[in-house]
């Protein structure tokens, strides 16, 4: 049976990852609308700065 388990499992994990809701970003990303909506430059300035001194989130794993 437990060549039937590790036959099944890639097709479990491909149907999960297709049948669930992703999740949302999380980290400073969230704060990106309220950066982008503030009139002040400053603020900009310093979100890019963060935002460069960060690496890229890695894609969602199971």
């Amino acid at each position: 049976m437990g060549w039937l388990r590790s036959l099944l499992s890639p097709v479990k994990k491909l149907w999960l990852r297709l049948h669930t809701t992703p999740k949302k970003r999380r980290g400073i990303y969230i704060l990106y609308e309220d950066v982008k909506s503030c009139p002040c430059e400053d603020v900009h300035v310093l979100w890019s700065i963060l935002v460069e001194s960060h690496p890229p989130p890695l894609p969602w794993k199971q």
